[in-house]
């Protein structure tokens, strides 16, 4: 069982509360902005209108010579591109001033307007985006065009766009910072949890969770996850130990009746009826034995006790030795045994009696349960720098609502089947493939049979 790797990038829990909370204060920080930019759009909308009406309302005073003086004085103080004016007669031809013809959008009521575009001439000195212009009708007869540009006044709210665009900036830039350093270590945390989770699942239940000293959900967590592992590992020692006391308690006795049986059988006739009773009693003490002796073996191998065997060895003699040693069953059987291997293969770590042991009971399984005439391989591959083992054969196979339930003590697919076994020859196989660290995948070969591939991967090591 391999578990699921730890959340990258954004996946994890810190980078998602980052992200929410920049989003959450960008967005804020918008609508901030936004309303801000209303107001003081609105206020300064409002000021500009005020500032036209007060010279519309000054020039009005004047007339004759003396409005012409005024507007001449006015130019001094105004800001180039922005305020203008311009006098015309009743027949509207120009007399004075930058403004040679009245805008056509703009009605000749003395009120204030907004226009889209404001002036139509090629003086840069006139304003031409949009403006508040007015027509005012003086005392003498004659019009007057005053125009301000809201560009001037409207400058501060490129500022505040421009602030808002700096605000966005700094909170990107600072929270993506954050999320890079914040994560790293919750993620760190994780993957101690998952190595040491790794090694529970191996077999090795006297690991712990990690806790470090924040005291935080995570460390609460990690706590409740190992007082139930403490719990989980008593109770099953606690099985476990009654088990093996059964089984090595019964093995005396057994080895007793066995015996018992025996001297009886040679003091019986041969060939009569109560031989051939104590031969199927004998025989039945024989499983039971047998039987003992498996889960005793699984046990062994359980508690992990075999480890000082363990050396980096060259699989390809082992394989070549496994498939010399059943090619004869294989023949009697009237079977092809192939062995496909190539000239060399990454080296291993393990117990090569362990690792045989293994082997063997899947050669010898396919082996068993392919009819006549088919074909078993004994196959290795280099899997990026591993070594991958495959027993491929063209018997009935396993069928997939099985493939987990065959590594049970006891489990046999076909209860009824009467060549011979008792459900633990994939048991112990399971245990010493757990003990090396490796993994087994069972699936269907193109000969329609089993396949059993060994992963020798030895990423994880439990201690």
């Amino acid at each position: 069982m391999s578990l699921l790797n730890p959340s990258k990038g954004w996946r994890s829990s810190s980078s998602r509360l980052l992200a929410l909370y920049s989003s959450l204060f960008v967005a804020w920080s918008c609508i901030l902005m936004g309303v801000l930019y209303y107001e003081v759009s609105g206020y300064l909308s409002d000021l500009s209108r005020h500032s036209l009406m007060q010279r519309q309302h000054l020039f009005q005073r004047f007339d004759g010579e003396e409005l012409l003086e005024a507007l001449t004085t006015s130019m001094t103080f105004d800001m180039k591109g922005v305020d203008a004016y311009g006098l015309f007669d009743e027949q509207f031809r120009p007399l004075n001033g930058p403004i040679q013809a009245i805008p056509p959008d703009l009605p000749l009521d003395g009120k204030i307007h907004a226009l889209a575009n404001c002036v139509d001439s090629d003086d840069p000195k006139l304003p031409k985006d949009s403006c508040d212009a007015v027509v005012t009708h003086t005392a003498d007869g004659r019009w007057l065009v005053l125009v301000r540009a809201n560009g001037s006044l409207f400058g501060v709210t490129r500022i505040i766009w421009h602030a808002l665009l700096w605000a966005v900036s700094l909170t990107i830039i600072p929270g993506a910072a954050g999320w890079h350093l914040l994560r790293r270590r919750p993620l760190r945390r994780i993957r101690g949890i998952q190595a040491s989770a790794e090694a529970i699942v191996a077999g090795d239940l006297t690991h712990r969770l990690p806790l470090s000293n924040r005291r935080d959900e995570l460390d609460m967590l990690a706590a409740i996850v190992n007082a139930m592992l403490d719990r989980i590992e008593k109770l099953m020692n606690e099985v476990k130990g009654v088990c093996d006391n059964i089984a090595h308690d019964l093995r005396t006795p057994l080895t007793r009746l066995r015996a018992q049986l025996y001297r009886i059988k040679q003091q019986a006739e041969h060939d009569s009826a109560h031989a051939v009773q104590l031969d199927d009693a004998i025989a039945e003490t024989d499983t039971l034995m047998a039987r003992f002796r498996g889960l005793l073996r699984i046990s062994e191998l359980e508690d992990h006790q075999r480890r000082s065997g363990f050396l980096v060895m060259d699989p390809l003699p082992l394989l070549r030795e496994l498939h010399d040693f059943y090619l004869p069953l294989a023949e009697e059987g009237e079977l092809q045994l192939v062995l496909d291997i190539p000239t060399s293969l990454p080296w291993i770590t393990g117990d090569r009696a362990l690792l045989f042991e293994a082997l063997a009971n899947l050669l010898s399984n396919s082996i068993k349960f392919t009819p006549a005439g088919g074909e078993v391989i004994l196959r290795a591959v280099n899997d990026a720098g591993s070594t991958r083992i495959e027993v491929h054969d063209s018997g009935p196979g396993i069928p997939t609502a099985e493939r987990k339930a065959v590594f049970q003590r006891f489990y046999r697919v076909d209860e009824s089947d009467q060549q011979g076994g008792f459900g633990l020859g994939l048991s112990i196989v399971a245990a010493i493939i757990n003990l090396h660290g490796f993994k087994l995948d069972v699936g269907t070969s193109q000969r329609g049979g089993a396949r059993l591939v060994l992963e020798c991967r030895q990423q994880l090591m439990p201690k």
